[in-house]
């Protein structure tokens, strides 16, 4: 396949480009750095402002996958994080791809029904901003309905580490091990992204990622 990958040179965004270009895709890296993510991956020097723009990067590949992510805060300078998402969507409308994957956020994912992460008491400040602006794309996404989007939680932890390729698949549940812990491998991330950009098994929702 060829992807476009915007977001390419962050943690999450690298590793995705290293799984996809190991498995024989093409990957174009899409950051403002313009950096190369992995050996064999086509830099691009762009930022996700304007919806035309997006559309003329977009045009000729047969997925787009955005792990661009927000501030820890939640904040941004240059655009907010959910302004950024509706010019990503606007953009890939706008060209003839449909499907589109997004590396998302785990705090939307909950403990209980009704009961997301990112709510219950001692979740750190820290990193509060950021899961908020994870939430309201996913809101956002659900309200999209002309794409063959899908939007991936990672576990609660996520952090560099070994690529294992054993992992468990969910939905909308925060997924913890036998000992309470939820956490997973960017490494094992990013196999979980190329499986479904590659299978597209999960359209139009969210599905989570842990071990």
């Amino acid at each position: 396949m060829n992807i476009l990958l915007f977001g390419a040179t962050g943690m999450v965004g690298s590793r995705i480009a290293a799984e996809a270009l190991a498995r024989g895709h093409q990957v174009t890296a899409v950051s403002r750095s313009g950096a190369v993510p992995a050996p064999g991956a086509t830099p691009v020097t762009a930022e996700i402002n304007d919806p035309l723009k997006v559309a003329e990067l977009v045009t000729g590949h047969d997925a787009v996958g955005s792990a661009v992510a927000p501030p820890r805060d939640g904040s941004d300078p240059q655009a907010p994080f959910l302004a950024l998402n509706e010019i990503l969507v606007d953009g890939v409308r706008r060209s003839a791809v449909s499907r589109l994957v997004v590396v998302g956020g785990a705090g939307s994912l909950e403990v209980a029904p009704g009961q997301a992460l990112a709510d219950q008491p001692g979740f750190p400040d820290a990193y509060l901003g950021e899961a908020l602006a994870h939430r309201d794309v996913l809101a956002y996404l659900r309200t999209v309905d002309d794409l063959d989007w899908t939007y991936i939680s990672p576990a609660a932890e996520i952090a560099p580490g070994a690529r294992t390729g054993d992992f468990r698949i969910g939905g909308d549940r925060l997924m913890t091990d036998a000992d309470g812990n939820s956490r997973i491998s960017a490494e094992d991330y990013a196999v979980a992204f190329v499986d479904e950009i590659e299978r597209d098994a999960h359209s139009r929702g969210r599905m989570s990622v842990a071990y």
